[in-house]
């Protein structure tokens, strides 16, 4: 891209990830397939290991991601998603709403 201020090469998925958590103040999926799942997460599962302490979100665009928060409520409900860890991930029809929910998600963990 012409306007592009910065370049950044890596030798594979595993340092760019690591480059992108680095870098990231935060993360939201997008609409996607399998790759956008397994990065989300594994952002969250860096969450709850004290990897990083950024905020997650999936922008649930045309319901988009109703079953992943469907798996996310039964998971907990079953114990395999602890209260803890339940509010890790953010889930908003609209970008606005979901950065409004993901700062706040932000100043709660940097209150711990």
């Amino acid at each position: 891209h012409p306007k592009l201020t910065k370049l950044f090469v890596t030798q594979g998925m595993h340092e760019r990830k690591a480059l992108m958590a680095q870098l990231a103040d935060g993360f939201i999926g997008l609409p996607g397939g399998y790759g956008t799942m397994e990065e989300i997460m594994e952002v969250i599962t860096w969450s709850q290991i004290n990897v990083h302490s950024k905020p997650i979100g999936l922008l649930n665009f045309n319901n988009f991601y109703n079953g992943i928060v469907q798996w996310v409520e039964q998971a907990h409900t079953e114990g395999f998603i602890g209260s803890a860890h339940r509010g890790l991930l953010c889930c908003e029809d609209n970008l606005t709403d979901l950065l409004s929910k993901m700062d706040q998600v932000q100043l709660i963990s940097r209150n711990f």
